[in-house]
């Protein structure tokens, strides 16, 4: 059966370790993530009377962090500052002020936009700031289980399942739940659906102003409708743009947007000299599959009555899932995708940094067939020793084996190792 966790039931974040263990070797740690993903549940926990609370959601604080950033920042000796995308301006004063005093942990910043990415902040803190991910809660976190997934496939080990495997109509109800915490407190699915569409239209209307000068919002909601259809493809900015009366170069500035807010997120494709006839076209994810059904209007009682639609919301189920278990792996991987122009795909490829592979193909069936594994011996062969384990992640209740280093297994492993 799924968990559920009481209304106000306080999960313990995976990545905290990671943000206590930076503030005590860096001047400035960034938490950045979705809005309501709990980054300001962890901030708060981590504030101390020696390093006070700061929201600019507060519209004193924020006129005053607008106004005058470096007086705002002057005689701060440490502080948590949430939301600090709403005043970009803070970055440059926060530079000067840790180069002037450089002890470690003085800032705890969190951020619902990618403010990172932007190269004059990026440049202006490198060599002081460490940036850490928090996403919607990951199942792992949930079920209060290890999340280590990823390190036990790198260090060789098979995969395995324990008695708690999630299958079947639970898992259409656990995938369709997502992991936003306040919409997994709404005690129905009419409500928890209504919490993510309120979620969305205030993104919307206001953090997008915050990061972008965009004449035409009015179009983003519709974009956002129609991304939600083409989850799980290619990205195609003409088709997208076209939907909307837009070109290809706005509808990719408007996708690029949607990614720094962090409600969809693009896996870029793998690519390598022994293999020429690969397809170079980033595809198009949600980062969390509970906004996804939402969008699409895709209820657990319609699912499972036709399955069809339901591969689009797992395979955003299971790269959410990963990229939550990468924020706080001990190794740094990447993420991308391998498809031919022969249609052969591996839907997510995971590499380290000494370039050893892990491929995963997600479907939503209860069978696996040899075919199913084209892909992943495609790259397998593709890398050789590199390779470390193909699988394919699909509803069932048990690992089965398909060849060296190949298996099926339950998609229940990604919280269950």
């Amino acid at each position: 059966m799924v968990v559920s966790k009481s209304p106000r039931h306080i999960v313990d974040r995976k990545v905290r370790p990671l943000v206590e263990t930076a503030l005590t070797d860096t001047r400035v740690v960034l938490i950045v993530g979705p809005r309501q993903a709990g980054k300001t549940t962890l901030a708060r926990q981590l504030s101390k009377i020696d390093r006070p609370y700061i929201t600019l959601d507060d519209a004193g604080a924020l006129s005053a962090a607008r106004a005058d950033p470096v007086g705002f920042v002057r005689g701060i000796e440490r502080a948590v500052i949430d939301e600090v995308q709403r005043a970009p301006e803070l970055m440059l004063a926060i530079k000067e002020s840790v180069d002037r005093d450089d002890t470690p942990g003085r800032f705890l910043l969190t951020g619902s936009a990618n403010v990172a990415t932007l190269p004059a902040i990026a440049d202006s803190l490198a060599g002081r700031m460490a940036t850490v991910s928090l996403l919607p809660f990951a199942q792992s976190e949930i079920h209060s289980t290890p999340g280590r997934l990823l390190d036990h496939l790198f260090a060789g080990e098979e995969p395995a399942v324990d008695g708690n495997v999630v299958f079947g109509d639970d898992l259409i109800e656990l995938v369709v739940q997502g992991g936003y915490p306040e919409a997994l407190h709404r005690s129905t699915p009419t409500r928890r659906t209504a919490w993510l569409e309120d979620y969305v239209a205030q993104i919307l209307d206001r953090d997008v102003r915050d990061i972008a000068n965009i004449d035409q919002l009015d179009r983003l909601p519709r974009l956002l409708n129609v991304l939600a259809e083409h989850a799980g493809q290619l990205v195609n900015h003409s088709s997208f743009g076209a939907a909307l009366g837009l070109s290809s170069v706005t509808a990719q500035k408007y996708v690029a947007i949607l990614e720094r807010l962090f409600l969809v997120r693009t896996l870029e494709p793998w690519s390598s000299n022994r293999l020429s006839r690969l397809i170079k076209t980033p595809k198009l994810h949600f980062l969390d599959s509970g906004l996804l059904a939402a969008l699409r209007e895709d209820e657990e009682e319609a699912l499972r009555l036709d399955r069809s639609r339901f591969g689009a919301l797992l395979e955003t189920f299971a790269v959410s899932e990963l990229l939550k278990l990468a924020s706080w792996s001990e190794r740094r991987v990447s993420f991308s995708h391998y498809r031919t122009k022969d249609q052969d795909e591996v839907d997510i490829v995971i590499e380290d940094r000494r370039g050893r592979i892990i491929g995963i193909e997600v479907k939503a069936s209860a069978t696996v067939r040899p075919q199913d594994f084209r892909g992943l011996r495609q790259l397998q062969e593709a890398v050789g020793d590199r390779f470390v384990r193909g699988l394919v992640l699909h509803d069932h209740d048990r690992v089965t084996p398909f060849g060296e280093k190949l298996q099926a297994a339950p998609l229940s492993i990604l919280w269950s190792m």
